[in-house]
């Protein structure tokens, strides 16, 4: 009689035991399918975006030099750039640039301070930058024109270095670039309109 029981329940047995171990193997197989898919959908890197919210102009100072008589205008362009970050993951950026361009020439940069943006979160840079105006042109009419049309258009040029960690374990390199082109209109010194073009660098 065990003789019996024992070579009916063999074949139960073995095939319990292929049951068990083809799904221990494909479970390991399984989870990485679904972080494969994750990591393709939910957790892609994406390029963080960048907003002008504000630009106001203060610290007007004119200087005159002589013998030669030489017009020069200091101003102070206070800029508020909003960066959002899409990802499912928080981007560490260190510190960064931003560079304001007159006409396709450099008129001012200024220092971006280091910061954690949170997963679908946002953070506000402020932005302060020295315009030289007699930089701003070779050609002062240039600048004349623009004020007496009504707008002064200008670019900027924002650079943030930074990390993206994926769930406090994965970590990659990304560079953050805006391009920014804006319309500030002269009478009430206010951002007219706006066109933001950016991109991440992995």
């Amino acid at each position: 009689m065990t003789e019996t029981n024992d070579q009916g329940h063999g074949p139960k047995a073995r095939r319990r035991c292929f049951v068990v171990g083809g799904v221990i193997l494909l479970l390991p197989l399984l989870l990485f399918i679904v972080f494969l898919i994750l990591v393709l959908t939910v957790f892609k890197a994406k390029s963080p975006q960048t907003q002008l919210l504000s630009a106001t102009l203060e610290g007007i100072s004119p200087r005159i030099s002589f013998p030669a008589v030489n017009i020069q205008l200091n101003i102070t362009l206070n800029l508020t750039i909003l960066v959002k970050n899409p990802n499912h993951a928080s981007f560490k950026h260190g510190p960064g640039k931003s560079y304001l361009l007159y006409r396709g020439d450099q008129v001012g940069e200024a220092d971006l301070f280091p910061g954690l943006i949170p997963s679908k979160g946002t953070e506000t840079l402020p932005s302060r930058l020295t315009i030289q105006v007699d930089e701003m042109a070779t050609d002062t009419s240039a600048i004349i024109s623009d004020v007496l049309a009504g707008q002064i258009v200008m670019e900027t040029r924002t650079r943030i270095p930074g990390r993206v960690t994926f769930l406090k374990i994965f970590k990659k390199h990304a560079v953050a670039t805006s391009d920014c082109r804006f319309t500030i209109d002269v009478p009430s010194m206010k951002i007219q309109s706006q066109e933001c073009k950016s991109k991440t660098k992995f």
